[in-house]
């Protein structure tokens, strides 16, 4: 008898980087041109959108909406930058213009109603040439925030073992769509029997070749759309057991752009940007950015972190903001520009010792200049600390560590036992930059608010304006 064909095309954390959607859209065109379409199913596994793109942040993801549309996916999964950084109601605006493609999550649920919103579903059952073929979608374990936005998410693990219990009595096939990252990946595959694939994603990771762990083949295509991945399997449908005939993984760079696809990038690009003109305030004077050393915009978001969460101190790392601000009006588009990263602010209780610590690692090259990825932030180094309620002056010419010479909060000496009510952002509550910053306890996130909002309302606040070009930091001589 003879094989059967069943193939899988995988994209993964294109994160809005629409100057190669286009390349995508013609790589993917041209394998799926080499398959009957009874064969073929086409998937991306999550973080298409990000909001640092005007085209997503000015059209509220429909831009992305339009290029999954115009290139032809079956099944999108959505990721973290889908799920956290838009609400449920403004996913379900995009999603619900979607045209021919399925969005399939099985960890997440509206938090009121328990079940899935209408536009998405837990699970999709497809069948090809006759072979029943099951697929699951996971996304990032974040229950924090997604409680904060009226989501309710489940452990992922244990969805993956109750959806296959479900599903691996009634199809031939079972793949896994994961948006949690490699380590997960493989202990799925370790540890649950019944998953024949996992296309993975959201740690980023290119597989040129497919692992296979415990009868379970994994796959993954890099990120910002520079692969595209294929499976392609055999099987017979006396047994329909999978057999890999080929794993690759495509770079896009070997396509021809979609002109199609060019076309409605540039029109999706051109309202967008019509639609962030909007101004948000008018500057009388410049306001700088330095990532090495304090400087009035950081400040400027420093005290607007401390307002906006009631806290008697506020911090920001200079990296947050990636370029000064002229003078004149500073539009919607100017803030994203400025300030694109997806990071929320956020309240936590701190102890003197471990604010101290953060302070003085603020004064060493290896934090300042250090590259920071992931976590949402999209600058390139980490920068001192800009603050907000603080007083420091400080030896430069001491040892790392011991530069510090006093540390005054709000006019008082700084208590190393005392908690603080501290103002800053999400990302240094995972433990990314100042490590010491990730020690305090979590009081409150505030969502769907990002660090740029903060930093708009700051703008129109002269007093605010007036302020932030008094310093913090004070040398002084050993």
């Amino acid at each position: 008898m003879d094989d059967k064909k069943l193939v899988l095309l995988h994209t993964n954390d294109i994160h809005s980087h629409f100057e190669r959607m286009p390349q995508v859209g013609s790589a993917l065109e041209q394998l799926r041109s080499r398959q009957r379409s009874s064969e073929l199913i086409v998937i991306d596994c999550g973080d298409h959108m990000d909001r640092m793109r005007p085209e997503t942040e000015g059209s509220s993801g429909l831009a992305n909406i339009a290029v999954l549309n115009a290139t032809g996916y079956d099944l999108v999964v959505p990721g973290n930058n889908e799920g956290l950084t838009f609400t449920p109601e403004q996913l379900g605006v995009a999603y619900t213009q979607r045209n021919g493609f399925s969005v399939v999550c099985g960890n997440l649920s509206d938090k009121d109603t328990g079940e899935a919103p209408p536009w998405m579903e837990p699970y999709r059952i497809l069948d090809k040439n006759g072979l029943r073929v099951g697929i699951i979608g996971l996304t990032a374990y974040y229950p924090d925030f997604y409680t904060l936005l009226g989501w309710n998410i489940s452990d992922p693990y244990e969805t993956a073992v109750r959806l296959t219990e479900l599903l691996r009595p009634d199809v031939d096939v079972l793949v896994v769509v994961s948006h949690l990252g490699l380590m997960h990946d493989k202990a799925m595959a370790e540890q649950i029997n019944g998953i024949d694939v996992i296309l993975g994603s959201h740690t980023h990771h290119l597989l040129e070749e497919p692992l296979f762990l415990n009868g379970t083949y994994i796959a993954a295509a890099g990120c910002f759309g520079k692969h595209v991945g294929e499976l392609e399997f055999a099987y017979r449908m006396a047994d329909k057991q999978l057999r890999l005939v080929k794993g690759l993984i495509w770079e896009t760079d070997r396509f021809p752009p979609s002109a199609r696809l060019e076309t409605i990038i540039a029109e999706e690009e051109q309202r967008s940007s019509d639609r962030l003109t909007l101004a948000v305030a008018r500057l009388e004077q410049p306001l700088y950015i330095r990532w090495e050393s304090e400087s009035p915009l950081g400040n400027l978001l420093a005290s607007g972190l401390r307002n906006w969460t009631g806290a008697e101190i506020g911090l920001v790392n200079g990296g947050q903001i990636l370029q000064s601000l002229e003078e004149g009006t500073v539009t919607q588009y100017r803030l994203l520009e400025i300030c694109p990263p997806p990071i929320n602010p956020c309240l936590i209780r701190l102890p003197g010792h471990e604010l101290r610590l953060a302070l003085e690692e603020a004064l060493l090259d290896e934090f300042i200049l250090k590259p920071i990825k992931g976590f949402g932030f999209r600058g390139k180094l980490l920068g001192t600390l800009c603050v907000s309620g603080l007083r420091i002056e400080y030896a430069a010419e001491a040892e790392p560590y011991r530069k510090i010479r006093s540390v005054t909060v709000n006019g008082e000496s700084l208590d190393e036992q005392r908690m603080y009510n501290v103002g800053t952002i999400d990302m240094f509550t995972f433990g990314i930059g100042y490590m010491s910053l990730s020690r305090g306890q979590i009081v409150q996130y505030y969502l769907p608010e990002f660090i740029r909002d903060v930093l708009g309302d700051q703008l129109q606040n002269e007093e605010e304006l007036q302020l932030c070009s008094d310093r913090s930091w004070f040398p002084v001589s050993d």
